[in-house]
């Protein structure tokens, strides 16, 4: 039996199979090394009745996430993994190596992912080939749910939202800016509170003064990261992966008119497509 683990920011996608054949599907909380240490993660699989009941059976474990981003980093999951998965084999990689996979499977290309995070990155068809992207939810993140949520909360702040709007987030939110600024600055992870207001766009998909901030934010993430990588490798597709790619994919589209960019396809959970791949390994 294999395990296929893609965790976000937000929350973590297992499928169990054997011999092609799924035997499990369900979410755990997302498993993230820059806020989870081994002993957490060791807890979260505890807790959790389909693993439990798997556990022994589990024999090879692919897991991508984000945080996993260095070797020290790496070590921390693959510990917790070891720990709880006694006869697995335990292969451990970044989630920008998952939406690669996921993408292009053995084929070169542009990989872009567009979620609660944001990132880019150059694939050989067999690597990601390491950059200076992926600075997290406080530098970077451009065009992503962490992205979308700070406008937002800002416009609000800054009493700069347009009225209906703001009626809007009143009613669905009832913050105030106290609360708002604790939730940001005081609690553990912020990046999840901020991604959570990816829910609001997508009520108001239609609204232009929200289309009109998620196509700055995917213009800034087209040319921050993509016009760069593309120039580099002018023949190459470019592929995006991503809950918020997906979900606003036609502004996608139009924010990469006018630039050389030609999106081949929008995958919005890479997990389905990296299961397909590592069942016909096995």
């Amino acid at each position: 039996m294999i395990a296929v683990v893609y965790s976000g920011s937000n929350n973590a996608g297992w499928r169990l199979a054997d011999k092609g054949r799924t035997i499990a599907s369900f979410n755990t909380n997302a498993i993230n090394p820059y806020f989870n240490d081994e002993k957490y993660i060791v807890q979260l699989f505890n807790k959790n009745i389909n693993l439990i009941h798997h556990a022994e059976g589990i024999k090879r474990i692919y897991f991508f996430g984000a945080g996993a981003s260095s070797d020290e980093l790496k070590q921390v999951v693959y510990n917790a993994f070891a720990t709880f998965f006694k006869f697995a084999k335990i292969s451990i990689a970044h989630d920008i190596d998952a939406a690669a996979i996921a993408c292009c499977r053995n084929m070169p290309g542009i990989v872009s992912i567009c979620g609660s995070g944001s990132n880019a990155a150059w694939y050989d068809g067999k690597k990601v080939k390491p950059n200076n992207y992926g600075l997290g939810y406080i530098l970077a993140d451009e065009g992503s749910g962490n992205w979308l949520g700070r406008q937002l909360i800002k416009g609000f702040m800054n009493e700069t939202l347009p009225a209906n709007i703001r009626k809007k987030f009143i009613q669905r939110y009832d913050a105030d800016r106290k609360t708002l600024l604790e939730k940001v600055y005081r609690q553990k992870q912020p990046a999840l509170f901020l991604s959570s207001f990816s829910d609001f766009y997508l009520e108001n998909k239609q609204d232009a003064y929200l289309k009109n901030i998620i196509t700055t934010g995917f213009s800034k993430l087209i040319d921050t990261y993509l016009v760069p990588l593309h120039k580099q490798h002018p023949e190459a597709s470019v592929h995006f992966a991503g809950t918020v790619a997906a979900n606003f994919q036609e502004y996608l589209y139009e924010a990469a008119q006018g630039t050389e960019i030609k999106i081949a396809d929008i995958i919005k959970e890479p997990i389905n497509h990296l299961l397909t791949y590592y069942s016909n390994k096995n």
